[in-house]
């Protein structure tokens, strides 16, 4: 075979799964707001099932042993490992959130506005579901559960591709929530899971086909992905998050933060990798280097920080702008506020950004000046969660700005459609010195 060959092959085999996960996906959009949240609850039920958890979690240990051995080679980052482990604690929570979808308000085909144009003549803006979307992700096997239950929630199919070395732990929890579809009499493709690195590109080619593509892991991904297709991109990048100390800043407050927003998960995307001061906050800042040293951070600071504390490694430009995914943090003094915000627009990656201040009035300049998806006062950044937000879960944190932005729950997953009910009304009726539109509002 040639490799042309194998290359239209592969790109027909996606096209087929495509088209299969399609037409399953209308008719989860076919059911009604009840019947989707029994479908929610039972996958949620299944999770917390013993049998059925024992199942996953054996999965996930074979993976685990196999990236293991890849960190153990050099052939994979701690990062990486670090996110790859499943346990009861992250089922509890996915399946928590299963529910917490299952009992939100309806989304499909509630009118979001609804205007008179005339008498007899009404529009309505209702949503509906984009329709497949195609998401690859890193190798965290909870995201799996958690964009499948934003997409049964919204009504849109789904093509999973996740990280390789997550592959057992994902056909196990795609083949869960699969079986619950058929229970529920909507065709298990509905949540169709990619496992070739190869998908990808073919996916990626189905531009009349996926409606959204959603991208998560580094800048440099996210932009091939974005450059790879014609398809609309949301990507999920990197998350270089800052934690700015103001000269209010009361100390124990930052170092309580600053150690959470650390240490509570280093390899999370809003953990914080660089912490900023400036003069007077000097109680705040040796707060938190106490407090950060005592958690086995690394910490990296610039000239003016190690002038205060030298027993801090030197930082370097490379510092800046880093994503560690581990318990290393640089520092770094600032000349005030404008000083903080041109160092976060030059090496921040829109995803969080936080202030410790006592002062409202520069807090509220803060929050209201940086470019960023998720802007915290007096909060930790692992705040930036859908979970957290009560979104149920999220297909990822949006750092671009068109759509949606920040974590993106069920609703970032929908569009609208423009319903026009009238009793024979023509466009040619209307216009100067004919009728007039009476453009009234309606209660939604």
């Amino acid at each position: 075979m040639t490799q042309a060959t194998g290359h239209e092959g592969q790109l027909e085999r996606v096209r087929a799964l495509a088209l299969a996960a399609r037409a399953a996906g209308r008719q989860l959009a076919a059911l009604s707001g009840p019947a989707r949240a029994a479908l929610l609850r039972d996958v949620a039920a299944a999770l917390a099932e013993p049998g059925e958890r024992e199942r996953l979690l054996a999965a996930n240990a074979r993976d685990v042993a196999a990236a293991k051995a890849a960190a153990a080679a050099g052939e994979l980052d701690p990062a990486r490992l670090k996110r790859l482990g499943l346990d009861a604690a992250k089922l509890d929570s996915v399946a928590d959130g299963l529910g917490q979808l299952a009992a939100m308000p309806e989304l499909l085909g509630q009118a979001r506005l609804r205007r008179e144009l005339d008498d007899g003549l009404v529009l309505e803006q209702v949503p509906c579901p984009l329709g497949l979307v195609g998401v690859v992700f890193e190798a965290r096997p909870d995201a799996a559960p958690q964009i499948g239950g934003l997409c049964l929630k919204s009504g849109n199919a789904a093509l999973l591709k996740g990280g390789s070395e997550a592959r057992e732990s994902n056909r196990a929890l795609v083949d869960l929530m699969q079986r619950a579809l058929q229970r529920h009499g909507v065709g298990p493709a509905a949540i169709t899971l990619l496992e070739q690195r190869e998908d990808i590109t073919a996916m990626l080619a189905l531009d009349d086909v996926l409606d959204l593509v959603i991208a998560r892991g580094g800048h440099e991904f996210v932009r091939h992905v974005q450059r790879s297709t014609r398809i609309a991109v949301m990507g999920h990048a990197e998350g270089v998050c800052h934690l700015f100390l103001h000269a209010s800043a009361e100390p124990a407050m930052a170092a309580t933060i600053a150690a959470d927003a650390k240490c509570g998960y280093p390899a999370a995307c809003n953990a914080i990798e660089a912490l900023l001061w400036e003069d007077g906050a000097e109680a705040a800042l040796a707060a938190c280097v106490t407090a950060l040293k005592g958690r086995g951070v690394e910490l990296r600071g610039c000239d003016r920080t190690r002038a205060r504390h030298p027993e801090l490694v030197a930082a370097t430009e490379a510092d800046w702008g880093h994503e560690y995914g581990a318990l290393v943090l640089a520092i770094r003094h600032v000349d005030g506020e404008a000083d903080a915000l041109a160092h976060i627009d030059r090496y921040g990656s829109k995803h969080t950004e936080a202030i410790v201040a006592a002062d409202a009035a520069a807090a509220e300049r803060f929050l209201a000046a940086v470019d960023a998806a998720d802007v915290f006062w007096n909060a930790s950044t692992r705040f930036a969660d859908g979970y957290r937000f009560g979104l149920g879960a999220e297909v990822g944190i949006s750092t671009g700005k068109l759509h949606a932005r920040g974590p993106v729950g069920a609703e970032g997953l929908l569009t609208y459609r423009w319903l026009l009910r009238g009793h024979g009304q023509v466009a040619s009726d209307y216009g100067p010195g004919k009728r007039r539109f009476t453009h009234r509002k309606l209660e939604p």
